[in-house]
């Protein structure tokens, strides 16, 4: 009888503890011991997370990103706020997008830091989450300001007789109602936890490896906050905007191409192309890739497969964040009025010495068309022999 209820007893052990180890078990290929608050990777993933890609390449465009982004967005925040004295909508949107780069900007000495110490994570998970909250913000931002520019920048050509006062109001609607919706979109971001200690390998990564149970319904209530966030995200601020993007430019040109036939029209007509160019280019660096990439990463997780596309997911994300030096050359095709005080800024040319050479040369150019009437009416007669 004593040994029917210890055979009984070590059934129950034996179903409860494997059940009890899967539920505990987390990462993206692999489950933990009991007891430990590691995550296991599969050899492909820690082979990436060893690899230079992670901790040369990543460094160095991370580097370019704070050096140039810094001294570009920062000038041209600095431009559209104290230099610019007339605030147009375009001028709004583009101060706004300088920014938002800015605010990724001056954490990326983090994600420097963290590349070059391995892939290991120094700063706790608090700020992780704010990282990785500025890091996708400012991927998101910089799609809606753009969307608005493109938008804006076929207004313009299509209603130029449309009052400024009013555009300018509604373009501080816009910019408020675009930060208000990318901070609260952001929430779903600080409900589940962004770094994991790898197992093996001595290293916490942030947002690297996203922590995935193995039973199917915690892995459903674990990842439910990031399949929400990406997937809403990447149709709402990506997927949505680039359709209005296309629908902006095509209808900018068939405007121009119907409207103007001027020199000045072809000019236009060029910095469109040019603008168009430069658009297309940072979407399909920066924009496309990551954004594809982060649905059909969150996908197979949620899926319960093996993401065998985990370098080019990584990858895609680093590269995003190209956007913050191309963004300034956006403002620089846009405005003529930024490269101007550009311009001048580099040569360290106050605004009141701008404005002074520009009524010099005015006056020097009305005095002399004075002359030249004055001299031909005077000599009418000598013009004739």
């Amino acid at each position: 009888m004593e040994s029917k209820r210890a055979l009984i007893l070590l059934l129950v052990l034996c179903s409860v503890f494997p059940q009890d180890a899967q539920q505990q078990g987390r990462g993206i290929a692999g489950i933990v011991l009991k007891g430990r608050d590691e995550v296991g990777v599969n050899a492909v993933e820690a082979g990436i997370l060893k690899s230079g890609l992670t901790t040369v390449f990543f460094p160095i465009i991370y580097t370019i990103v704070f050096v140039v982004g810094l001294i570009a967005n920062g000038m041209a925040l600095w431009v559209f706020l104290f230099r610019t004295k007339k605030k147009y909508p375009s001028s709004i949107y583009m101060a706004n997008l300088a920014l938002a780069d800015l605010l990724f900007v001056v954490w990326i000495p983090l994600k420097i830091s963290y590349h070059t110490q391995q892939n290991n994570w120094l700063y706790g998970e608090p700020l992780c989450k704010v990282l990785v909250s500025f890091f996708y913000g400012n991927m998101y931002c910089s799609v809606l300001f753009i969307t608005c520019l493109s938008v804006q920048r076929y207004w313009v050509v299509a209603h130029p007789l449309s009052t400024q006062k009013r555009n300018n109001k509604v373009a501080i609607g816009v910019c408020v109602a675009i930060w208000v919706f990318i901070w609260i979109s952001s929430i779903p971001l600080y409900l589940y936890d962004q770094t994991a200690k790898i197992q093996g390998m001595n290293i916490t990564t942030c947002h690297d490896v996203t922590i995935v149970p193995v039973n199917e319904f915690d892995r459903y209530s674990s990842l439910k906050h990031p399949v929400f966030y990406f997937m809403f995200m990447s149709t709402v601020a990506f997927f949505v905007p680039c359709i209005v993007i296309v629908v902006a430019y095509a209808l900018l040109l068939k405007t121009l191409s119907t409207n103007v036939i001027d020199s000045t029209g072809s000019k236009t007509r060029k910095k469109a192309i040019v603008l168009i160019a430069v658009v297309l280019v940072t979407f399909l660096i920066c924009f496309v890739p990551s954004n594809i990439m982060l649905v059909v990463h969150y996908a197979l997780l949620k899926a319960g497969e093996p993401n065998t596309l985990y370098g080019f997911y990584i990858t895609a994300l680093c590269l995003s964040s190209l956007n913050s030096c191309i963004d300034p050359f956006i403002y620089y095709f846009v405005s003529d009025e930024f490269r101007e005080h550009v311009k001048n800024t580099l040569l360290c040319r106050s605004s009141r010495s701008v404005e002074r050479e520009k009524a010099t040369f005015s006056s020097m150019k009305y005095s002399k068309k004075s002359k030249s009437f004055v001299s031909g009416s005077t000599n009418t007669e000598s013009s004739h022999c």
